[in-house]
């Protein structure tokens, strides 16, 4: 049986885990704090399970390795809805709209009848619009806190502990999940800041995330149920300061009043700030060095790519099978 430590408990070490778990692995997750929580970047994702979508300015291993999630996400947890994305602009930039059209692909065309049918709230709001049907969100606190109980269920343990990943490859097959956090040990890894709000508007009710083409901050809307919403989110590199920018608070307000004026009501009951951790090219990364495998580099998709990531770690280790996204030019 293999013996291995995963460091990090955020979504990609719990994913690991879970395909490492599942191929008959003994697991031990290690993390600096003893509960998920504000610390962790998982928290602060807004959970869209949309490879199509992505794929207007995402590489094609995004969508393709993305489609992948919604079935698994739904075999581990019951956080899974799969409502669809749709994608609006305001009516001087169609222009937007037409764009993202012709840069994805598997979504159907509405016009502002279909748009009121399926979203009452945005009725009148919008003459044009996109679904993409196939396309699934969840709710990422309660999609991880499930994938955590189901690990402790079939014997994966969790300790509390500022790991060394080198010191425990000396003693044992170990997987760095560390996200931004490995920075000292992977000189390429950058940090990508995000900024979003949580917001509480029981006038709105939305069934499914929606994203607005805004000229100046693309938005994204995603419903948490009972009235509460998620808003993101910006994207600035650079290293993630402790608070969020007026700049950014502003425009995220300002779009979400585009979308529909009734969240000028809305109360701001959270508020995010965190560091993606990504590579040059925006794709995640496989290295091994002996007993020491890092994966990380999930940028802004890690619900979307980590159950991906998780089964190329799993068949590198089981079937010696080299992965896609494996970099064996660095250690």
């Amino acid at each position: 049986m293999h013996r291995v430590t995963v460091i990090g408990a955020g979504v990609a070490g719990l994913c690991v885990a879970r395909a490492l778990l599942d191929r008959g692995a003994q697991v031990t997750v290690l993390d600096r704090c003893a509960t998920l929580g504000p610390q962790a970047c998982s928290w602060w994702a807004g959970g869209m399970l949309a490879p199509f979508c992505e794929g207007e300015s995402a590489e094609e291993p995004v969508v393709r390795l993305g489609q992948e999630a919604a079935d698994w996400w739904a075999a581990q947890t019951r956080a899974v809805h799969r409502r669809g994305s749709l994608v609006v602009s305001p009516a001087r930039d169609t222009g937007d709209l037409a764009r993202f059209a012709r840069r994805t692909r598997n979504f159907r065309r509405l016009e502002s009848q279909e748009i009121a049918e399926l979203e009452p709230d945005l009725a009148g709001r919008f003459a044009k619009a996109l679904l993409f049907e196939s396309e699934a969100h969840l709710a990422p606190r309660a999609a991880l806190q499930q994938l955590r109980v189901g690990l402790e269920r079939d014997g994966a343990v969790f300790e509390q502990a500022d790991a060394d990943p080198e010191a425990l490859a000396r003693h044992g097959l170990t997987i760095d999940c560390r996200g931004f956090q490995a920075r000292a040990q992977i000189p390429d890894l950058r940090g990508v800041k995000g900024e979003m709000l949580v917001l509480s508007c029981p006038e709105v009710t939305l069934s499914r995330p929606v994203r607005l083409l805004h000229p100046r901050v693309p938005l994204y809307v995603v419903p948490r149920g009972d009235g509460v919403f998620m808003l993101g989110a910006t994207m600035v590199e650079g290293r993630a300061g402790p608070h969020i920018t007026a700049r950014a608070l502003l425009e995220l307000l300002s779009a979400a009043y585009a979308l529909t004026p009734a969240f000028a009501e809305a109360e701001v009951i959270e508020i995010g700030v965190d560091s993606r951790p990504a590579f040059a090219d925006n794709l995640p990364r496989i290295r091994r060095n002996g007993n020491l495998i890092r994966a990380n580099g999930l940028y802004r998709h890690g619900f979307l790519l980590a159950p991906a990531l998780a089964r190329m770690v799993a068949t590198l280790i089981f079937d010696n099978i080299t992965p896609e996204v494996m970099d064996e030019t660095a250690t």
